[in-house]
């Protein structure tokens, strides 16, 4: 089965991906969390996303299409990342959302491909 992990970062986290001072630490749980999910063969694909202030955000109102800079939503984290997996059950996915380096993670199972 496969399924979706979304990683969820604070302005923080994002901050620090560029931050000389604070990237390598970053990069590093980045990195063992990366190699240990690519190592297990579980990875389907995966990437990281650009900040959250590089989006554009479409929405359709009545017909009419409204396009906003930036996230749609004011919170605290943004989806920093995903990548999807292919385990057997939903136990083993939340097993890998659990050792992330972030404090959120969205896990669904994937629809069937069309």
């Amino acid at each position: 089965m496969h399924f979706t992990l979304m990683l969820f970062e604070g302005t923080e986290d994002f901050a620090a991906r560029k931050d000389p001072e604070k990237q390598q630490e970053y990069l590093a749980g980045w990195s063992h969390y990366v190699h240990a999910l690519r190592d297990s063969g579980v990875v389907v694909t995966g990437f990281g996303l650009h900040a959250p202030e590089t989006a554009a955000t479409l929405q359709r109102n009545d017909g009419t299409i409204f396009v906003q800079d930036g996230p749609f939503t004011e919170t605290k984290e943004q989806l920093g990342g995903l990548f999807v997996i292919d385990v057997p059950d939903l136990d083993t996915a939340l097993e890998w959302a659990a050792r992330a380096p972030v404090n959120a993670v969205e896990v669904r199972q994937n629809l069937p491909a069309m």
